[in-house]
């Protein structure tokens, strides 16, 4: 009961702090033989979202600053993990959905878009049901063969903005209901990609929520909050028992969990050493592109054009970008202790 309430107390927290951040470009980098490539299907939110949110601060600077050179859709300075990822498949990062045409198309598609989840949020945006209904049209219109799936990859990220929502419709209460109602959907979802022809789908847990620059000012940014990661604990704990019954189901490892929990804990925990050694190293857990008043996000400029946020010296040194996304320099850390996870999709 004490955990629970617990548990409880930290979305509430975690939600209402995070939801105004959440409002990734268009390819990585490299040149591939496209005709022998490999596809990555992207489903889910900022974290994996390249390019969908037309509107929203990710296409306003700084972003972007550190790749390409200017905003261009990512929530970050750079790179994102779906670009590490792509580049670890050898090839470009898939077009995001929205910016699609008939000649851009061969390395995939990104149907990640930031603020959505599992289920419905307060962004105007598809869920990932909606996602991956958006795949299965561009099948039934042969754009994608069977061929073409069964050697293609998918990535999935997706559940902290559900948790957001929770706060706004009062499911938070039963915490625990939510919870299981919200990996038994997941579930679905991954069962659904798989049964669309993909072989390989790569799960992202859910990251430490403690760690956020949102709720970690709290203990002005010395330690992540060990109390708010139980929420992403629980989950997590859920999302790998229904990995491994899918993967029991299906009779072969279709589905891996990609780490995220630990990979972002672990890389802090580096970094915050380092940090203890040398103090003039910046501290992993202050958000580069730091908001300056509740409600604005990196990129928010007021009716006279300043700028609502202030930006570190050097991002490339950062682990956060903001106060919920990592930097480039970040994704890249987490994305050297996921590479032996991403062995299994090859």
């Amino acid at each position: 009961m004490a955990k629970q309430i617990v548990s409880i107390i930290s979305v509430l927290l975690f939600s209402f702090m995070i939801f105004s951040e959440v409002k990734g470009a268009k390819k990585s980098y490299g040149i591939y033989d496209t005709n022998t490539a490999k596809k990555l299907f992207v489903f889910g939110d900022s974290y994996v979202d390249s390019g969908n949110f037309l509107h929203s601060e990710s296409y306003k600077p700084p972003n972007g600053m550190t790749f390409p050179g200017s905003p261009a859709g990512r929530f970050c300075d750079g790179r994102i993990i779906t670009d590490y990822i792509a580049s670890y498949l050898k090839i470009e990062s898939p077009t995001p959905y929205e910016l699609r045409n008939s000649s851009n198309m061969q390395y995939g598609i990104n149907f990640a878009y930031g603020g959505t989840g599992i289920f419905n949020t307060s962004i105007d945006g598809p869920n990932m049901t909606v996602q991956i209904d958006s795949l299965e049209k561009l099948i039934q219109q042969n754009i994608y063969t069977k061929i073409d799936l069964q050697s293609s990859i998918a990535l999935v990220n997706a559940g902290g903005n559900d948790y957001t929502n929770a706060l706004k419709t009062g499911r938070f209460l039963d915490l625990p209901a939510f919870m299981e109602s919200l990996v038994k959907q997941m579930s679905v979802n991954l069962n659904r990609i798989h049964s669309l022809g993909i072989n390989k789908v790569a799960v992202g847990s859910l990251i430490p929520i403690g760690c956020l620059p949102t709720l970690n000012a709290i203990s002005f940014r010395t330690n992540c909050i060990g109390l708010f990661n139980l929420v992403s604990q629980d989950h997590n704990k859920k999302l790998l028992e229904a990995i491994q019954k899918l993967n029991n189901q299906t009779g072969k490892s279709v589905f891996i969990t990609l780490d995220l929990y630990n990979s972002f804990l672990s890389t802090i925990e580096t970094m915050q050493k380092k940090r203890a050694e040398n103090s003039t190293l910046m501290n992993p857990l202050q958000p580069c592109c730091d908001a300056k008043n509740l409600g604005d996000s990196c990129g928010t400029v007021n009716a006279k054009g300043e700028k609502q946020y202030s930006l570190c010296e050097n991002p490339k040194v950062s682990f956060f970008w903001d106060n919920v996304h990592p930097s480039q320099n970040g994704w890249s850390a987490v994305y050297t202790m996921l590479q032996p996870s991403l062995a299994q999709l090859t």
